[in-house]
Order: C-alpha cells, then sequence, then structure tokens
C-alpha cells in the first residue's frame, strides 16, 4: 500500500497499514505494563534460594590494608583497566582499583554462559588492540576471549599489582579538611585517595523477577551469570551432557537468553523457553579473522574503524563502511531515506518524524519475515515476533536461536504478564504448570538510572552531600564526567555524556580525559577540581533538552530496560547527552586544546581559579 506523509503529502509504499500496526504497539505494550516496573525484580542476592556467590574464584583471605593513594578507581571491568592503563599513560602509578569480582573483566567476568559473545564487531568492540599487540580470532569474539582480553589489559599495563579483588567498596566520603577521598571496603581497607574514577559500570547487579514460591522449588535454580557448570556440564562451548536427561525452564528471552538457548535445546530433555516480550533476532554471520587482513593491518588502524563505525551510527558521511555490519545499516535506515525519492532532509519535521516511524515498522516486518522463513510451527513463529519499535529494546543477532524451536523438544511458552508462580516440581505460567528439573533466570542486569542500591554504597561529598539524594532526579553533571560538590570524583560511566552502542568506546574516551585531568592536576599542583554550579546547570538542561524525542520515543515502548520496564524517567537511556558521538568527543577535544578548562574551578594551596 502507499501512505503519504501527514505534511508535504510525500507517498511511501509499503507493505502494511501503519495505522494497524501502532494499534498492535500500543495493545502489546498494555499486556506487559506492570504497577511495579522496576520493582517487580529483585537483586540475586535478596533471594536465599539463589547462590549469589563468585562460582570462578576461591575465596581468600587478606590482611586490611590502610595507603595514601593519588586515584582510586571503582571497578575493575573495562572502564577500571582503561582507567588504569590511561593512568599508566600519563605517568600515574599510584593507583589502585578496587574490584568486587576475583580478576578483571566486570560483566565478562561474570557472564560465562553457554554461547555468550558480543554483538559488536570484536575489532571494535575490544579496548586497546593496537597497544597489546592483538587481533581478535573471529568477528563477534566469545565471552572466554574477551576475559582474555581483558587479563591482556591487565597484564600488559601491570594493572595486577593495583588490583584489590573479591573486595567491595562500602563508603567512599570527601574529608575536607585534606582535600581526599575515603574509601572503606567490607575487608577493613582504609583508602585516601586525592581523586576517586568509578567505573562500576551498568551491569553489575544481577536482578531476577519477584515471583511467589520461589523459596519452595527443589531443584536446581540459577541466574546466568552464575552458571552451574558443575549441574549442567560442559562449558561456554556447550556439550551441556549432565542435562540430556533434564526438563530445564530458562526465564527471559533478551540477548543472554537468545545466545543460551541453542545450547539448551541442543542438550536438554526437554526445554522450555519463558517468553515475556519478543526480541528482535537479526543475522549474527560470525566468522574467523582474515589472517592476510589481519596481517595487512597499518598503525592506526583500530582508531580509524572507530571512527568508520560511528560516523554510520551518527549520520556523519563516509565512503566506505569498514565494518558493514547489522548497526551501520540499522541507524542509516532508520531516517527512511531509502524510501522516498525526494532528500528526506528537505521533508518538514512533522514529515520526517513521520517517515523515520515508517521506516522502523518497514525493519520489524523484514525480522517478522525472517521468523517466518526459520521457523515451521506457524504458530510458534507468530509468538516469536516482536510487536514494538525496532530500538525499543537492543536487537540480537544470532543465527541458530530460531531454527531451536523448530526442535521437538523445545517449547516456546508466551507469557506477556511473566511467570505465574514456583512450586516444588516446576513453575506455572498463565494457570498451566510445567514440570521441570530446573530453572535458568536469565534476567539481566538492575539498570534503573536512579537505583539507590545499584552500587552498594553512596558517595559523600563536601558538607556530607549525599549522590543519591542530589541524583535522585536525575544526574547533574558538567560533560558527564564531574559534579559540584564532589571535587575529584569523576563517573567513568554512562551519565549525560554521548552514547549509541560501543560502550567500551565510550570508556576508553571518558578513561581518557580522566586520567588527563588527573595527570595536570599533578603537574600543576591542584589540589581539587569540580565544576563551576552555573556551567553544571547548563550542561544538565542542554542534556535535557536533547533527550525530548528519545525520551518520547521510549514512553511508547513495551516495557524493558530501556524504558525503565514503563516508568520512562528511570530508563536505560536518561541523562545521555543525545547528540552524535563524533561530535561530542571533538568537542572535548576542542576544550583541551582551547587550554582554559571552561567551567571547572581548580584549587591549588594558594590559587582558586574558576573557568
Amino acid at each position: 500500500m502507499t501512505v503519504k506523509l501527514p505534511v508535504s503529502g510525500t507517498p511511501v509504499a509499503v507493505d502494511f497499514d501503519p495505522a494497524q500496526i501502532r494499534e498492535r504497539y500500543a495493545r502489546e505494550r498494555t499486556a506487559r505494563l506492570k504497577r511495579e516496573t522496576l520493582g517487580q525484580f529483585q537483586g540475586l542476592s535478596d533471594v536465599l534460594e539463589l547462590d549469589s556467590s563468585d562460582p570462578w574464584s576461591a575465596p581468600f583471605e587478606r590482611e586490611p590494608i590502610t595507603e595514601e593513594l593519588e586515584v582510586a578507581v571503582l571497578g575493575g571491568g573495562f572502564g577500571g583497566l582503561l582507567a588504569g592503563a590511561h593512568l599508566t599513560q600519563n605517568g600515574i602509578s599510584d593507583f589502585r582499583i578496587i574490584e568486587q569480582g576475583g580478576d578483571f573483566g566486570g560483566t565478562w567476568y561474570w557472564n560465562r554462559y553457554p554461547g555468550v559473545q558480543c554483538d559488536v564487531e570484536s575489532y571494535v568492540y575490544l579496548p586497546l588492540l593496537e597497544e597489546t599487540g592483538y587481533v581478535p580470532s573471529k568477528r563477534y569474539a566469545d565471552g572466554a576471549e574477551i576475559f582474555e582480553h581483558a587479563q591482556r589489559i591487565g597484564r600488559h599495563f601491570d594493572l595486577y599489582r593495583t588490583a584489590l579483588f573479591q573486595t567491595n567498596v562500602t563508603s567512599v566520603e570527601w574529608v575536607e579538611a585534606d582535600d581526599r577521598w575515603e574509601i572503606r571496603t567490607d575487608r577493613g581497607d582504609v583508602l585516601r585517595a586525592q581523586f576517586v574514577l568509578r567505573a562500576n559500570g551498568p551491569l553489575n547487579k544481577p536482578q531476577i523477577p519477584r515471583v511467589p514460591g520461589i523459596n519452595e522449588f527443589e531443584g536446581k535454580i540459577f541466574h546466568t551469570s552464575r552458571w552451574d557448570y558443575d549441574y549442567t556440564g560442559g562449558s561456554a562451548a556447550g556439550d551441556l551432557d549432565k542435562l540430556r536427561d533434564k526438563r530445564v525452564a530458562i526465564i527471559g528471552t533478551g540477548a543472554t537468553g537468545i545466545q543460551a538457548v541453542p545450547f539448551l535445546a541442543q542438550d536438554a530433555k526437554e526445554l522450555f523457553v519463558i517468553q515475556r516480550t519478543p526480541s528482535v533476532v537479526g543475522p549474527r554471520d560470525n566468522r574467523p579473522t582474515d589472517p592476510a587482513w589481519a596481517a595487512s593491518l597499518e598503525a592506526g588502524w583500530q582508531e580509524a574503524r572507530h571512527h568508520n563505525f560511528l560516523s554510520f551510527l551518527n549520520g556523519h558521511h563516509q565512503d566506505e563502511n569498514l565494518v558493514d555490519d547489522i548497526w551501520t545499516h540499522l541507524f542509516p535506515s532508520l531516517s527512511g531515506q531509502h524510501l522516498i525519492d525526494v532528500p528526506a532532509t528537505d521533508l518538514p519535521v512533522e514529515d520526517q518524524i513521520a517517515l523515520a516511524e515508517i521506516a522502523d515498522m518497514q525493519l520489524m516486518y523484514e525480522i517478522h519475515q525472517r521468523i517466518d522463513a526459520e521457523v515451521k510451527d506457524p504458530a510458534t513463529a507468530d509468538k516469536l515476533k516482536p510487536w514494538f519499535g525496532f530500538v525499543c529494546k537492543r536487537p540480537a543477532f544470532n543465527d541458530e536461536y530460531l531454527d531451536a524451536f523448530n526442535r521437538s523438544s523445545v517449547h516456546l511458552v508466551a507469557a506477556p504478564t511473566g511467570v505465574d508462580g514456583i512450586t516444588a516440581t516446576g513453575l506455572v505460567v498463565d494457570g498451566q504448570h510445567y514440570e521441570v528439573d530446573a530453572i535458568v533466570f536469565a534476567t539481566g542486569f538492575e539498570t534503573g538510572s536512579t537505583s539507590t542500591e545499584r552500587y552498594g554504597y553512596d558517595i559523600v561529598g563536601r558538607d556530607g552531600l549525599s549522590m543519591r539524594e542530589r541524583f535522585a532526579d536525575g544526574a547533574k553533571t558538567l560533560h558527564g564526567f564531574f559534579s559540584h560538590g564532589f571535587p575529584n570524583f569523576v563517573e567513568l560511566g554512562l551519565s549525560q555524556n554521548a552514547y549509541v552502542v560501543n560502550f567500551t568506546y565510550m570508556l576508553d574516551r571518558k578513561a581518557r580525559h580522566a586520567a588527563r585531568i588527573v595527570a595536570h592536576a599533578q603537574k600543576n599542583a591542584v589540589t581539587s577540581i569540580e565544576p563551576d554550579p552555573t556551567a553544571q546547570d547548563e550542561w544538565v538542561e542542554a542534556t535535557k533538552r536533547t533527550e525530548e524525542l528519545r525520551l518520547a520515543y521510549f514512553a511508547g515502548c513495551t516495557p524493558g530496560y530501556y524504558n525503565g520496564q514503563g516508568d520512562v524517567a528511570r530508563g536505560f537511556f536518561n541523562d545521555v547527552h543525545n547528540i552524535s558521538e563524533i561530535d561530542f568527543w571533538n568537542m572535548i577535544d576542542r576544550w583541551w586544546e582551547d587550554g582554559s578548562f571552561a567551567g571547572l574551578t581548580l584549587n591549588s594551596p594558594s590559587i582558586t581559579t574558576t573557568h
């Protein structure tokens, strides 16, 4: 059919009725909305029946440490590793990295479930490849290879000497008289540091739904981030031989569930996939790295690839698509330019928005076609079809997931309202009982941006100012790094800076910026740095203005972590400065080149300078 854009009347040929699609989207969203929004989940450690301990490293004892430091880095995932690497490159060696796991890696330390991979091409996802002299073995690296690269960075930059593993921060408080932070841990450590760089990341607290009767289950139950290979057999590569006489239920069909299902389907006697909301599942098209290509790489290749990748995602022209993946095709397609014969940018704003909506629907229509082509049973195929905007949830990519439902031993249990309850022998969904031997929660991590529990500690700044309270209605920063009232505190996670897809690139750039600030302070005897309140307020307001279109889109989405499970004010992308990443980092570079440190107040023993 042909539809016309509302203002100009420009015709757009599509194979569906947009009005009907909008109505279906709204109906499916309503069916999944829960009054509790984020409250429908609880932390893994809050459920005694689930093991939240570290399955990957044996506990060890050590004496408490009391130290004076230049920098304390909170978190040992890629954010903490990159902070350590850039501090080292800037000549800063007096720092500690505090990490709750038994090694570096963060989410890649904890997540070792079958099939775990990154969903961004490994040549741009894995940071510091040139610096460490490594080229990934394939286009999309497995979790084990990513974890090994985290360890490689730790060895290359001698970061293991700085690490306090199996250690949880319990308090971080600014001591005004000394211009230092005091960090305490659950091991009795007292670390006093001039700077604190927080790199805890958004995926550090596993969550499960609040399901009645969870304590009654007599079988095996675990979260994917605590996978029990003693029970399942095998490894992240598969061959889960101990499940061949077991009936297994996996709850959750986000990125984790989609990766794990094919392996469970192959080995379990019977598999029940409990799906609240279907996911977009595009082709993975993984392949080994071409040795000739790897040998041809010249100095600066990864930086050039990063820039090329980001250009396609952020609307900057490039003559060649170096990455040529689904992300670099997805974002240009969202403009809808390919659906009309006139330049989309010449259309009225209302038409550009309407065209983008139709282009989004077209992408989802193609996903539906893929499902119909790969899933033999029409009823199952229909249940697997997502009905929401293409980017309401992070798309997943897998070449085996859909085919798993062609096995007679695999059962899709569609449950828009979730699991009703758990019994001694199984679970109840939509009034029907399913007997199983094991329940696997693939239900992700707590991501509510205003959570007061995710980190397990507060940041207490000048005059007892609580960051939890100060940020209760949203982050307040300059450029996503610095916050007034919290001197020498630098946020390395997602906070009022630009971000689209590649989280490690963002972490690398933020760590680079933070390390340069610390080096400048050291070189110029600066005792404290914090933003000017007016400059900070201007950035907060600018961030809010850039968010409007994106948050309006997510408000109409089916519940998920992108929109706070329906509470948009607590969505994952809140407080993200919604501009081109290339433009954002160019702005930061110009800020450095200007040399005035605009928006910051720099204090030294005898001088206070506001820029």
